[in-house]
């Protein structure tokens, strides 16, 4: 059988796919179509106001190519932290690979954000309600917290390479460094949806590179203690 449909990679991104798919293809091709649709009505509704027959009808599907797929909407909330935890670090990973410096690194990111700026109020409604449905769950709350462990790693990983590049050392230690830079993000995301006019795509990012530069002229201010 053809098929010429979508298969989405992301928040609302979609590549166009139209080849002959094998049975283990339609198979993923299925689950990712379901997480996609969980994702949108998650984001739209909340978790707890969606139920799975919007989901299969969002996806075209059935309820049993839902329940062949995953156990529940508890399992597809785990599915979808997954996904995203992964895609997240494989994106800081290529961005980190393309920049040839840490301030290549920044440039990057700001395009980056600015591209995400155009659906980050569904992206952050999302996030937020995944967040949500795991904190009322107290067997959840350690795959939160290891999502957000694999976050601030990465991020300490691009700090450990800024100062490096800098040839400083850094002024605390990188990973609590990593957890200020992370929650920051996170708050400014936050005002950047609530208050758009008090911001623009590249606040993040501007926050960051003023972090960096401080924090890098605190460690060449610091005594030398040898």
């Amino acid at each position: 059988m053809y098929w010429n449909t979508v298969l989405y990679l992301s928040w609302q991104e979609a590549i166009p796919v139209t080849k002959r798919l094998t049975r283990q293809q339609s198979r993923e091709l299925t689950r990712e179509q379901l997480l996609q649709a969980a994702a949108e009505l998650f984001a739209e509704s909340g978790v707890n106001g969606t139920s799975v027959e919007q989901i299969v009808e969002r996806a075209g599907y059935t309820r049993g190519a839902f329940y062949g797929n995953f156990d529940g909407k508890r399992e597809i909330v785990l599915a979808l932290l997954e996904q995203r935890t992964q895609r997240e670090l494989e994106e800081m990973q290529a961005l980190s690979q393309e920049a040839e410096s840490f301030d290549g690194l920044l440039e990057h990111l700001r395009t980056w954000h600015r591209e995400r700026d155009e659906t980050l109020a569904g992206w952050l409604a999302l996030r937020t309600e995944l967040w949500l449905y795991g904190m009322r769950d107290p067997e959840l709350l350690p795959v939160l917290a290891d999502r957000e462990r694999r976050s601030r790693a990465a991020l300490a990983q691009a700090l450990e390479q800024g100062f490096a590049a800098r040839s400083v050392t850094p002024p605390a230690p990188v990973e609590f460094l990593a957890l200020i830079m992370h929650s920051l993000g996170d708050g400014l995301s936050i005002q950047r949806v609530l208050s758009p006019e008090d911001s623009d795509a590249d606040v993040v990012v501007d926050a960051v590179e003023l972090l960096m530069r401080s924090w890098s002229a605190l460690a060449r201010q610091a005594p030398d203690t040898n």
